[in-house]
């Protein structure tokens, strides 16, 4: 907790005088130290080799704390991954806070710690950052932005790149992160362990890349879940996909709240579960690998990549029959991330 008299946010926190460089020093510096951080320059001083990837989200999740994470683990995962997806070894990330006076020092210390140790689990490092204090009322408790950089250690991953027989490999279990939020924020009490999927990915992506799997597509499946990918892909690549719903890994807790409010898991979203096409005769070794090496026990082939309904995601439901899985319309679960 930074070294000062106050126990909540003041606007003071954000003009630029004493109290917001006690803010800095003692809580931000203090948890993502590193010597770019340190300079204090206007700009960081970055050495970027090669192909380069570059991202940057906003994270407005309510609420801000939920079974498995919080706004802050959550928006360095989410920017880290975005890197991973691309092969991209995730190196230099900024951040800026948006946060509403009134705002609890203790909570945002947690959120702040938070960051540092998702930070840890990828290598990455906040170089820059920009804090804003806004008057009571003018925000949701806390806002926060990061922009992140990292190396493309394997070129030619695309949207794009899908191939008809490509095999689609889905990483855990679907619909975690969209299903937390849902019980936190409606305070639904029920009998479940259920937490969200929150979890920072290049561990895994590295051990692939490691291992020189060929990879056509990532995307780790966030707002519009499962649907949203698969049709996003099947776009932009003009192929078909075929899943069948029988092989796609869901929680009984997921299925179970999506019987309750009428959703599909399908299109529910996850932060911290990707999906995969690479080709067939490649499909066993990756999944050989993320059982053993990278913890995801759950991570199954659950469709491939056909020259029919070009554009279009067809699911076998477990009955036989087929039906196009088509992309997620309206809101709803708003503000997820």
């Amino acid at each position: 907790m930074p070294a000062n008299k106050y126990q909540h946010v003041q606007l003071s926190h954000g003009g630029g005088g004493k109290e917001m460089n006690s803010l800095i020093t003692d809580m931000f510096f203090k948890a993502f130290s590193n010597p770019i951080l340190e300079s204090q320059e206007d700009a960081a001083d970055l050495n970027l080799t090669g192909h380069c990837a570059f991202t940057t989200d906003s994270f407005t999740v309510e609420p801000l704390f939920f079974a498995g994470g919080d706004i802050g683990k959550l928006a360095v995962a989410g920017t880290v991954n975005d890197l991973a997806m691309m092969a991209a070894q995730p190196e230099y990330l900024s951040c800026s806070f948006i946060i509403e006076e009134g705002f609890a020092i203790k909570d945002l210390n947690t959120i702040v710690q938070s960051m540092a140790a998702e930070l840890h689990k990828s290598g990455a490092r906040i170089v820059c950052g920009d804090t804003k204090v806004v008057p009571k009322g003018c925000a949701d408790g806390i806002f926060i932005n990061t922009s992140g950089v990292g190396r493309i250690l394997k070129p030619g991953i695309s949207v794009k790149n899908l191939q008809q027989g490509d095999a689609i490999i889905v990483s855990r279990d679907i619909g975690r992160h969209g299903a937390a939020i849902l019980m936190a924020r409606d305070s639904l009490c029920l009998e479940s362990e259920l937490t969200s999927d929150c979890a920072t990915l290049w561990p895994i992506v590295e051990q692939l890349i490691a291992a020189n799997i060929e990879i056509h597509a990532m995307r780790d499946a966030t707002r519009g879940g499962l649907s949203a990918v698969l049709n996003e892909w099947a776009n932009a690549s003009a192929v078909g996909i075929e899943v069948d719903e029988k092989l796609i890994p869901i929680s009984p807790q997921v299925q179970g709240l999506c019987e309750l409010y009428g959703f599909e898991a399908f299109d529910l979203a996850n932060e911290g579960t990707f999906i995969m096409a690479l080709p067939q005769e490649r499909a066993e070794q990756a999944l050989t690998m993320m059982k053993q090496y990278c913890h995801c026990d759950q991570a199954c082939i659950i469709g491939n990549v056909t020259n029919q309904h070009l554009g279009k995601v067809v699911l076998t439901t477990p009955w036989g029959s087929s039906r196009y899985l088509d992309v997620p319309q309206g809101e709803l679960l708003p503000r997820i991330c």
